[in-house]
């Protein structure tokens, strides 16, 4: 068995050194070309395994590690270097700045030509493309979260990490986002996301983990965590 792409393994932590664990014990692992989707109740530590991957946490027991590469001691930024592209919940766009202008703002640390990324992105999200001049801030909730996605990708990353993309949309939005989490996917690019609409997100998801408290209750594929009794009885409403 080759090591998955990214893992955190065994995570123990919480946000500040002297402060309580929210993690016991938690892994999370995501192959290349695979989305691994993590759901679970609220107050689980659903965003903060995510954040622990990033690096955003105090780890005191447990490891990342990315590509082969061992990088539980990077910052979040040292981590975007390596290929990390992160897109959190809130605050994800620069809403004065036009579509555009955010997009060019995700290359920050690239030195080559990235006007190929860019026409990608538009030829994923369409919409984009069409309002490329317009500010950020004026865009739908699910136009929103496509240029904070496309942000991300602008890095080239090597992972994207996905931190409720749904969050306030319509299911009919939430449905075209997660067709373009998909079509990411399929460039190759592995996708860690962690989702309130549970049963949608198992529904896309090649491997999915719930989380109570915590701490890893079931893991499975998407599949077999749909079928799953005890999962669509606690996590699913039955």
């Amino acid at each position: 068995m080759s090591e998955p792409f990214l893992i955190g393994q065994n995570m123990t932590g919480g946000y500040s050194k002297g402060g309580p664990d929210i993690l016991h014990n938690c892994t999370i692992s995501v192959d290349r070309g695979e989305i691994a989707v993590i759901v679970g109740p609220n107050g689980a530590g659903k965003s903060t395994a995510m954040k622990a991957v990033f690096g955003m946490l105090d780890l005191r027991e447990g490891s990342v590690t990315l590509d082969g590469e061992d990088i539980t001691s990077l910052s979040p930024q040292d981590r975007v270097v390596k290929g990390m592209g992160f897109v959190p919940q809130t605050s994800n766009i620069f809403p004065s700045l036009t579509v555009e202008e955010n997009l060019e703002m995700g290359a920050f640390i690239r030195t080559d030509d990235f006007s190929d990324t860019m026409a990608q992105i538009y030829d994923l999200f369409p919409i984009l493309k069409d309002k490329r001049s317009q500010a950020a801030g004026e865009l739908s909730g699910g136009q929103r979260q496509q240029v904070a996605v496309g942000r991300a990708l602008m890095t080239k990353p090597k992972l994207l990490m996905l931190d409720e993309p749904t969050a306030g949309v319509s299911p009919i939005v939430m449905d075209e986002l997660f067709d373009r989490i998909i079509d990411v996917a399929r460039t190759g690019i592995p996708i860690l996301m962690v989702e309130q609409n549970a049963r949608q997100a198992l529904e896309i998801a090649d491997k999915g983990y719930v989380l109570v408290q915590g701490a890893n209750a079931h893991t499975g594929s998407g599949k077999e965590l749909l079928a799953n009794p005890e999962v669509r009885q606690s996590f699913l409403g039955g």
